[in-house]
């Protein structure tokens, strides 16, 4: 049988994006996660897992050599994981690591590469109401704690571009926004410090029907993409009759500050009494863009399946469930 290897199946975004090919491809083929870290925690649901450190070419050698169809490259670091600013594991993971998942796909002659990228790469062009095309040039800041992250980014798909060119290696790029999805483990790093995220303090917030500030302009409007979506889109690329593909991940329906707000006290808070919202016009709130997918549409048939409740009730359900604990000690 054909396999296909998910590098970052342990990561936040991996994790799911495993759960969703299982099930989506079924027995068409083999699916393997592949993450730095060593766990029991896929093979205790009858999966395989190879624990691998993409910057250790040696490290290759624990994959399967053959059969393999796609590769699956989700694995790198990125600023908000990362504690303090470290900019060198950037290189090692996301240039080396990137080169040496590339040389695995060219030595097991695999079909095809799909490979994750950020919205930071255009991020100065992601102003509020701006309307985010998937073939737009770069344009981002050589500023700030993202620049060697957008770097070598840019560098591992500049790479792809090559052994496409070079061995014929079929490669497909998905520019992530955030991707919404249940985590055990609430914070991020802006700048290198433990933070928790605006989503779980308004949901924990709702939980116990406290108030919860809206910022800014309750019209202000984002693009919301549920990880589920983002993992169709790239499980269908895996499929697609072409020889590459640059898709923006999102679902390309707005979704305002207050709907967001209204959704989270809808979904978590008590029915007997519900958060209130209190406006707050004089803070700050920016970043509000779309993602353009209609190319995904017209070459995958991506159809986004996740309206802003449905996310956050996939939420709640995996709140109960904790399905991933094991896999988010920090």
């Amino acid at each position: 049988m054909k396999k296909i290897i998910i590098f970052g199946a342990t990561g936040n975004v991996g994790s799911y994006v495993h759960k969703y090919a299982c099930e989506y491809f079924k027995d068409r083929y083999e699916i393997i996660a592949s993450g730095h870290r060593q766990t029991d925690f896929f093979e205790k649901q009858g999966q395989k897992y190879v624990s691998v450190d993409i910057s250790k070419a040696e490290e290759f050698d624990k994959l399967p050599q053959e059969d393999i169809y796609a590769v699956i490259d989700l694995a790198a670091q990125i600023p908000s994981y990362m504690k303090g600013y470290q900019p060198e594991k950037y290189v090692q993971s996301n240039i080396m690591g990137a080169y040496n998942v590339l040389e695995y796909c060219r030595k097991v002659h695999a079909d095809r590469i799909l490979f994750s990228t950020t919205v930071f790469d255009i991020s100065l062009s992601a102003t509020n109401g701006a309307i985010l095309k998937p073939d737009m040039l770069y344009n981002f800041s050589y500023k700030g704690d993202h620049a060697v992250y957008v770097i070598t980014k840019n560098t591992a798909i500049e790479f792809m571009k090559h052994y496409y060119a070079e061995y014929g290696l079929k490669y497909f790029i998905f520019r992530f926004p955030t991707i919404y999805n249940y985590s055990p483990y609430h914070y991020y790093h802006p700048n290198g410090v433990k933070t928790l995220r605006p989503v779980y303090r308004m949901i924990n917030q709702a939980i116990k029907g406290e108030p919860i500030e809206l910022w800014g302009d309750p019209n202000y409007a984002k693009d919301m993409v549920h990880v589920y979506d983002c993992a169709q889109m790239i499980c269908k690329a895996v499929e697609v009759n072409r020889d590459n593909g640059w898709y923006n991940v999102g679902t390309g329906i707005p979704v305002t500050l207050q709907q967001q707000i209204e959704t989270i006290i809808k979904v978590f808070s008590p029915a007997e009494y519900p958060s209130q919202i209190v406006y707050r016009p004089d803070k700050p709130a920016g970043g509000g863009f779309l993602m353009d997918v209609t190319n995904a549409k017209k070459e995958l048939g991506y159809e986004p399946k996740y309206d802003v409740e449905a996310l956050f009730r996939n939420y709640k359900e995996e709140m109960e469930i904790n399905r991933f604990k094991e896999l988010r000690s920090e």
